[in-house]
């Protein structure tokens, strides 16, 4: 019986020693995505317009690392904060921890080199060499072009400077281990021709996260239809929104919309006579940045939408809204 409980007693030892050093190598030893590229991104007006562009209404860096005013439609943005951070993504909306924009301005990023910027933007890792939670989407990010990447650093350098530290994330237990393992190398890839109108919506349909929002996801992982809907956004009054289907399915997504009424869903948020309405509690609201999309070119949403007619059609009748109880 003793000789029993010895070798039960070592079994648990070495599993014990087994899973501290796995944890311990997770813990110290990732993210391992290498050093940050040694690269100068070239500060010219053409890119650092088209950097504006893109952090602005494609990659919409801006929306998440900025203040939105919850109170109206869609949460525009409160002029004056932009890139300020601070935005919080917590446990009341489902994430597992507390997530806290961090401040893009030069205010912090002005010792960041723009290597340092380069890897957290397509690789999620800080200057620091912490991992950064996937809520910015760099496993898309690191799909892009070099040259876009680029742009959007020389952009974030002509931020208006604003003072102000936003509190530091935290994961949850087990989070805490494994935001250490989300991290990846880029990939990077040349921009399509725009000419190739499907693979260059393709292209902004990564830029853009759609199929992030717009396919039901569980713990980080996508459990559901690609673009087909049904990912659950909570508010913390409780109420629940919905993504939609934006498969080219019939009836429960976008196939009865012609090109101009899709580019029209996001245009009409651009429309000078547009005033966003105040949203009451139990009223519809959305986390769709309606308005920063809707700064997307003609060109650009068409091609999202020649890319998106060519996914799988399916069949999902999505409940957009639910009031909280």
């Amino acid at each position: 019986m003793k000789k029993i409980s010895k070798i039960i007693l070592s079994i648990l030892g070495v599993l014990i020693l087994v899973i501290t050093s796995l944890l311990g190598y997770v813990k110290f030893f990732l993210p391992d995505v290498g050093e940050p590229p040694d690269l100068v991104a070239e500060k010219t007006t053409e890119n650092i317009e088209r950097g504006k562009y893109l952090a602005n209404h494609v990659m919409v860096c801006i929306d998440c690392h900025s203040t939105r005013d919850w109170n109206l439609f869609a949460a525009p943005l409160v002029p004056g904060t932009e890139g300020k951070g601070g935005e919080v993504f917590d446990q009341q909306l489902g994430f597992p921890g507390k997530y806290v924009a961090g401040n893009i301005t030069p205010k912090n990023l002005g010792n960041w080199t723009d290597g340092e910027i380069f890897r957290a933007i397509t690789s999620g890792v800080s200057k620091d060499g912490t991992a950064l939670f996937s809520i910015m989407p760099h496993h898309n990010f690191g799909q892009l072009d070099k040259k876009d990447i680029e742009s959007v650093i020389v952009y974030l350098r002509t931020l208006q400077t604003i003072d102000f530290t936003p509190e530091k994330s935290k994961s949850d237990f087990p989070m805490n281990f494994i935001v250490n393992t989300i991290p990846k190398k880029a990939e990077l890839k040349p921009m399509p021709s725009k000419n190739d109108t499907v693979s260059y919506g393709e292209y902004l349909v990564t830029a853009s996260g759609c199929k992030d929002c717009h396919t039901k996801q569980e713990k980080g992982k996508f459990v559901g239809e690609l673009f087909a809907g049904g990912f659950d956004f909570k508010f913390p009054d409780g109420s629940i929104v919905s993504s939609s289907n934006i498969t080219p399915h019939q009836n429960t997504g976008i196939g009865n919309k012609t090109k101009e009424q899709f580019v029209n869903l996001f245009k009409m948020y651009a429309d000078s006579t547009y005033s966003p309405a105040k949203v009451s509690k139990g009223d519809f609201q959305t986390v769709m940045p309606w308005t920063m999309y809707a700064g997307m070119t003609n060109e650009d949403l068409e091609a999202i939408y020649d890319y998106l007619k060519t996914v799988k059609p399916i069949e999902n009748s999505v409940t957009r809204f639910t009031a909280a109880k």
